[in-house]
Order: C-alpha cells, then structure tokens, then sequence
C-alpha cells in the first residue's frame, strides 16, 4: 500500500506530465470504445430491422440491392414489377400474407411508401415486434391519408391532421411536387429504431392517386384534382417489390425457387436473414479495418506513456538511489514504476469511460435522428471489459520496461549524479 501512495505522490509532483499522458491515454480508450459500441449497435440495429418476413421479391437485380431499397430505403430498383405477379404470389395457398411496397416519392428527404393495410398487421422488427401507433390510425378509405414514422413526426413537427405535399423522385430538393393533392397526417407511429421512422406511409391508391395524371415521369397538361381522383380506379398496375410470410417454413426455399424461374417476369426472391449476412459481410472489411486503427492509437497512447516514464528515468536517478539509500530493495524500486504505470492506466481508462458516456449523451440524439442508430447509456459489455483488461495488461507490460531499468539501477549511480 505504502508503494501505491508513494507512485501517487511521485504522479503528483509530475502532475502536467501525468495529466497529459492519462489524458492521451483517455482519448484512445474512447475512441476504441466508441468504435465497438457503433460498430455492435449497427450490426444489432442491422439485424432488427425486419422480423418475421420469409421472402423479400423484387425485380432481378442483386440481394443486396433488393433488401436496400425495400427494407433499408437506400438506393432505386431496377424496374418494377406487375401487379398480377404480385397477385399471384399472394394468392398461393403457401403465403399467409403479403405486403406489397411502392416507391419513388419523398417528402423533405423522408421516403414515402405506398403499401396496404396488411403492412401495419404483418410488419415486424427486432425480436418479432409489431408496428404500433403511438397517435392516429392506420390509412383507410381516403387516398390521401399518411401515416408518419415517429422520426418524421418529431423532426418536421407534424402532428394529427396536419397537411403535406409529397415531391416527385427521392431528392432532398425537389422541384416538382404534387402540390394539387395534399395528403392529411392520420396516425403517427412508436419508434421503432428502424428505417420505418423515417418513412411517409400512404396507400397504393394514393400513391396511384398523386401519378394518375402523370406520363413518362412527368405532369400530363390535363390536372386531375384530388376530388376526380377519389373516384377513378386507384388500382395499381406495378409495385416495386413485395414481402411474403408463409403457413410453414419448410416451403420458403421451394417458393423462392419458384419464384426466381417465373416466366412472367424476371422477380428475385431473397431471404432477409442471408441477405443481411452478405450485406454485413461486404462492410465487414471497413468494420475491421476501423476497429485495428482504433487499436493502434491505443497503442500510440501506451506507448507515449511509456516514452514519459522513460523520460523522466533519467532526472529521477537521485530519487531511486535514495530510496535504497533508505531500505528500499530493488523490486520496490521496480514495483513503483509499474504501479506509476497502471495508476496511469487506469486513470486514462476511467477518464475514457467518461468521455464516451459524455459523448453518447450528447450526441446520442443527432445520430439517432440522422443515422437510425440507437446508442445506449449502458454499462460496458462483457467484450468491451476484455478490451480495457487488455489495455491494463498491455500497460503493465510497457510499464515493465522503465521498472527493469530501474531494477539494474543500483548504489553504484551514487548519491550524486554527473551533470
């Protein structure tokens, strides 16, 4: 204990050094953590996103691209698909339900999807959780009703019975709207972590609704008003892909072979689970990549410590040799410099732990907002623990360096040190 005062007191008479080279230690130890946390709350966020669905079918194209722009709303598809594929799909006596999604517009940067009823009965994420309202209800007779994502709510401040303008194409800035026919906000729903907060949802005949004057991608010279589209056939003639959630499971990979060799049409059947698995599989390099550069400032933080200690060796020569003036064995010597070290350590990893939660807290709310991910103010995990264990380990290795030079240090120095 006596050893562990003394390494205290000599770090206090060295306070600037030591506050410096804790606080280099901190910033490693945050930027590690920081990294595992958004790199382990992705891969979750990744995974939860969609539960539940069996088959995800689209235009022919890639599985990656598929899940994107249907689960995701990144990127375009391809191509569409008919209605009647859609039809037949879900008329089989293997599927138990079906939701079919229309894209292409957007409000503000928030995609907009056209879909059915069946989205907010059959519809789920993370541990087969269902989509619930916090406000409203979900889209009925009327075309022009909107159901809200809770991130889309909160931040363009919409509430129920508020009016919007949906905007042609999926562009921030658009320059062509359907200005002539409004939609009202119905039901605004509970977060959900996923990109359903931050997704317009409106019905297929809306979505039919907004394009019924509309050739070739833009506005026909004839309008058709809001009024004269309620009572025309809204029945859509294409969709952009639908999701399928069958009887019995055993049937999801004959169904997807079927699917994939329709003659009708090139479709792409696609299961959620592989194709997230690939998805991750292609940002796992940049993902390892990240997390052995976070290592490496660790490392440079260490290693500054080290060169610290070393540095000081030198002036404090005249300490050590009064302390085995005084008694002091050469392991004392020694074991002072490794506790030096590890008081370092921990401080650094201490003021680490407080910069992250720090850092969480006040960025939690943006990146949640912007990126879709959630960051937890939670204690360290299991994986995050082996990782600071092993940054005192690596400290106490580097820490025995200076105290073996010390440990070789003897009387022999003098009482008086050659300047």
């Amino acid at each position: 204990m006596y050893l562990l005062r003394l390494a205290l007191a000599s770090l206090a008479n060295r306070r600037f050094t030591a506050l410096l080279t804790a606080f280099a230690i901190a910033l490693s130890v945050c930027l590690l953590l920081a990294v595992e946390r958004v790199r382990t709350e992705a891969r979750a966020s990744f995974a939860s996103t969609i539960s539940g669905t069996d088959l995800i079918v689209g235009a022919r194209s890639g599985s990656v691209n598929l899940l994107l722009y249907s689960v995701f709303r990144i990127g375009n598809a391809t191509n569409n698909i008919r209605w009647d594929s859609f039809a037949h799909y879900a008329n089989d006596r293997r599927v138990k339900w079906a939701i079919p999604i229309s894209l292409g517009d957007s409000h503000r940067g928030y995609r907009v999807m056209g879909t059915s009823e069946a989205y907010f009965e059959h519809y789920q994420y993370g541990h087969r959780q269902h989509l619930q309202l916090a406000d409203g209800r979900a889209f009925a007779d009327d075309p022009f009703e909107v159901v809200l994502g809770a991130e889309v709510a909160e931040a363009l401040h919409y509430k129920l019975g508020d009016q919007l303008v949906l905007a042609h194409g999926i562009a921030a800035v658009s320059l062509v709207k359907h200005d002539d026919k409004p939609f009202t906000v119905v039901g605004i729903l509970k977060r959900t972590g996923t990109p359903v907060d931050r997704t317009l949802h409106i019905g297929l005949a809306g979505m039919e609704a907004i394009h019924v004057d509309w050739h070739n991608g833009v506005p026909a010279r004839g309008r058709v008003s809001a009024e004269q589209a309620r009572g025309m056939d809204l029945q859509p003639t294409a969709i952009t892909a639908f999701m399928l959630g069958l009887n019995n499971k055993i049937a999801t990979f004959s169904l997807q072979r079927e699917i994939n060799e329709f003659r009708s049409e090139p479709l792409l059947a696609i299961l959620p689970g592989v194709a997230l698995q690939e998805l991750w599989s292609l940002m796992g390099t940049a993902e390892q990549a990240l997390f052995v550069v976070s290592l490496f400032v660790v490392l440079t933080g260490l290693i500054g410590m080290l060169t610290a200690i070393l540095t000081s060796l030198n002036e404090r020569r005249r300490e050590m040799a009064i302390l085995r003036s005084v008694g002091a064995r050469p392991w004392h010597v020694a074991g002072l410099l490794v506790l030096e070290a590890l008081a370092l350590a921990v401080a650094g990893i201490v003021a680490g732990l407080g910069l992250l939660y720090a850092a969480i807290a006040l960025a939690q709310g943006y990146v949640q907002a912007n990126y879709g991910l959630y960051l937890p103010l939670a204690w360290p995990s299991a994986h995050e623990w082996n990782l600071l264990a092993i940054i005192l380990g690596a400290a106490l290795l580097m820490g025995s360096v200076p105290a073996w030079r010390a440990y070789r240090q003897s009387l022999a120095d003098g009482l008086s040190i050659h300047l």
